[in-house]
């Protein structure tokens, strides 16, 4: 069976090992997580983890009730289709001149970034956006050097009420 890229947001008792659980029921269905990501939520004492995985209609159904059964998970909802998703970014860009300097300002600009530290040698850029604008950047300032990438994974929100 082909596995389709899938989104799930998840309500989970803000509890030590909680995390370790979640992850655990994917790993023990095969399922390698591309991101995860958690923080609190609207409700106190509860914390929000999005989970971005590639899997089978099938098995994400059996991980879903899985992961209803266990006593530290409110509420499960794939969110794959109908969903705001985003994805931060810091990329320190190696500058070997002072045109290079402009060019990469330029490509920030464009790309709605922010120049978050500048020295003699790297600027250090913070970008926001979906998986394919992170891309696209990353690509265009390759050719510079690229000194370090650090990426949050993604987080997302359903959309509508």
């Amino acid at each position: 069976m082909d596995k389709e890229y899938h989104v799930i947001s998840t309500l989970v008792e803000d509890k030590p090992g909680v995390l370790q659980k979640v992850a655990g029921l994917f790993n023990r269905r095969g399922f390698n997580i591309d991101s995860i990501t958690v923080g609190v939520s609207e409700v106190e004492g509860l914390s929000r983890m999005v989970i971005s995985v590639h899997a089978d209609e099938k098995g994400l159904e059996q991980v879903t009730k899985q992961l209803n059964k266990l006593v530290d998970v409110i509420k499960i909802k794939d969110i794959t289709k109908n969903a705001v998703k985003r994805e931060l970014c810091l990329v320190k860009v190696n500058i070997p001149n002072e045109m290079a300097r402009a060019e990469i300002m330029q490509y920030t600009n464009i790309f709605r970034a922010k120049i978050v530290d500048v020295t003699e040698e790297a600027l250090m850029i913070e970008l926001t956006g979906d998986a394919k604008k992170i891309n696209a950047f990353i690509s265009l300032v390759e050719g510079y050097g690229i000194k370090k990438i650090s990426r949050t994974g993604l987080t997302a929100m359903a959309r509508g009420v």
